[in-house]
């Protein structure tokens, strides 16, 4: 994408306002020396205190303000790391700690002593910064060219060239404070203000179905944590443009390319959002995954308009106008912040605290992040886990170390006896420091939760009576995929009972009992290896570049029971 953007800086101390459009996305963020903030296309405003982001508004500040010339360092942990080379060019290299912010490095120019590249971790992705061409505006060194590339993919590379600077006063305090949200591009058509959608419940996924600019409804997974999103094809079907090509991802460690498209509407039930933004990725390795086919998600950026109601239970999503809201019985309720597009919220794993995120997009019941885990060694306090597969999305497999948990937290809300997964994965959203974890659906799904975003404020109302599928863990050994021609075995786990029947990566499932692949749906044959009872013998038939065999699987218990 290109486009123009305008940024300005109280050189005191690095507050700041960021506005840019570049094709169909116009954002604004800032920082007004306490609260990042955020201003999204629909003009829906967040205060960006949930993961790192008031840490990095913080070392963004910091810079903006040079703050290192001062005397005291502007407050921070300044070190020296001696000379450091970088293409045959010495640097000064400095360890930076801004009070209240996150280590960088800092790189200067030995002659000039100029500021030539800045090198920060953010979660698990690390951006490194590269300035130059640096011109003297009103006296003060100026770098007119800025590049800034990201850890995950050359594709993100930003280049930001300096058509125009200048120093003014600074006027009122009120120009970095953030907004009011003002957002008038949603309606539901009836006089309720609310909206019921029946959903199906996949794997801990929740499909329904949304329309886009009026065509025909498609079923899309619904992901407070995603973007609202089609695939390439389903853009081409409906004529929309797409501009760019970036490289996203998700919890595994790969990318896949997006591009970026404005639509007229989408509509769910009786709500219509006009004029949306859409990411536009490949969804067709998730179709293989979930079973069915992907044709588009409705993440965060609709979420955030409304009151969204999930009624696990009954399968049905209600999307409520926020004026229309009344928070009685809605259940228990658990105060919010945002970090990004993600709703995190304070809780606790068994005994440890932490921050954790709402992610209706999970399948699992928790996932941790993988320093928090060894952090607290978790995997030797918890020996009977195995090493498996525990997920797969639209960057590849999640690879984890599962195992039985006591509790996981929301707010003041226990849920007991839960599945845990201690990522291994060292990029992904798993992979990073941020957070502490991950809480998906396989903990939700005993609620009816409520998302209230205007007020940063979730429910959970306990569903009465048994829940299906709750707490269990795969008794197979072994991840399986759709595919053409029957059920692709993609991973085995060292020493389940798919490894013992001699199974293997690559093996694909022909008959389960004697019923052809083509007669069973994915999820169903995986909610019969997690919750068919210890010692159930079910039979395959299985094909491989050796031929058809034969196969006996015994289901047994990989984690305590």
């Amino acid at each position: 994408l290109t486009g123009k953007a305008t940024s300005l800086t109280d050189t005191l101390n690095g507050r700041f306002v960021d506005q840019v459009a570049a094709g169909p996305i116009q954002q604004t963020s800032g920082y007004d020396g306490v609260v990042a903030w955020t201003k999204d296309e629909s003009g829906n405003v967040n205060r960006q205190e949930g993961g790192q982001d008031r840490q990095l508004a913080v070392n963004d500040a910091y810079r903006r303000a040079n703050l290192w010339w001062r005397p005291d360092f502007g407050g921070a942990s300044i070190t020296s790391e001696g000379v450091s080379s970088d293409h045959g060019q010495d640097y000064d290299l400095v360890e930076v700690v801004p009070k209240d912010g996150l280590r960088f490095e800092a790189w200067f120019d030995r002659n000039t002593h100029l500021l030539v590249k800045v090198v920060e971790a953010q979660g698990a992705k690390t951006f490194t910064t590269t300035y130059g061409d640096y011109r003297r505006v009103d006296g003060a060194e100026v770098a007119f060219r800025q590049i800034v590339e990201d850890s995950s993919s050359a594709a993100n590379t930003q280049e930001a060239t300096i058509v125009a600077a200048a120093f003014e006063v600074l006027g009122p305090d009120n120009r970095f404070s953030p907004p009011a949200s003002t957002v008038f591009d949603f309606t539901i058509h009836n006089s309720r203000g609310a909206t019921s959608i029946p959903f199906q419940l996949i794997g801990n996924h929740i499909y329904a179905e949304v329309s886009v600019n009026g065509a025909k409804p498609d079923l899309f997974i619904f992901d407070s944590g995603g973007l609202n999103i089609v695939t390439p094809e389903r853009a081409a079907a409906l004529g929309l443009t797409v501009e760019g090509e970036l490289a996203g991802g998700g919890v595994g460690e790969g990318t896949v390319k997006v591009g970026i498209a404005k639509a007229k509407s989408l509509s769910l039930g009786e709500a219509e959002i006009v004029d949306p933004v859409l990411s536009v990725l490949p969804l067709g390795d998730l179709s293989g995954i979930e079973g069915l086919p992907e044709t588009g998600m409705v993440g965060y950026e609709t979420f955030r308009r409304f009151v969204t109601r999930i009624d696990y239970g009954s399968n049905v999503l209600t999307l409520i106008d926020p004026k229309s809201f009344d928070p009685k019985d809605a259940g228990t309720p658990v105060h919010f912040d945002y970090a990004g597009r993600s709703i995190v919220i304070s809780g606790q794993f068994e005994n440890l605290a932490g921050r954790f995120r709402i992610d209706t997009g999970a399948r699992d019941d928790l996932s941790l992040n993988r320093p928090f885990a060894e952090a607290h060694h978790l995997r030797e306090s918890h020996p009977h886990g195995v090493e498996a597969v525990s997920g797969w999305g639209a960057g590849g497999p999640v690879k984890g170390y599962i195992f039985r948990a006591k509790s996981v937290s929301i707010g003041p809300v226990e849920v007991r006896n839960i599945v845990a997964s201690e990522s291994l994965n060292e990029k992904g959203a798993f992979g990073g420091g941020d957070l502490e974890g991950n809480i998906g659906g396989g903990v939700l799904k005993r609620f009816i939760l409520t998302l209230d975003y205007p007020h940063q404020t979730l429910y959970l109302k306990p569903i009465l009576g048994p829940i299906a599928d709750v707490a269990t863990y795969d008794r197979a050994g072994m991840w399986i995929n759709l595919a053409p021609t029957g059920f692709v075995i993609a991973s085995i786990t060292t020493g389940g009972p798919a490894a013992t029947a001699g199974l293997k990566a690559g093996d694909i499932i022909r008959s389960v009992d004697g019923a052809a692949s083509g007669q069973i749906r994915l999820w169903d044959l995986r909610k019969r290896l997690r919750d068919d009872p210890p010692g159930t013998t079910i039979r395959l038939t299985v094909a491989s570049d050796q031929g058809d065999r034969n196969v006996t699987l015994q289901l047994r218990d990989l984690i305590d029971p």
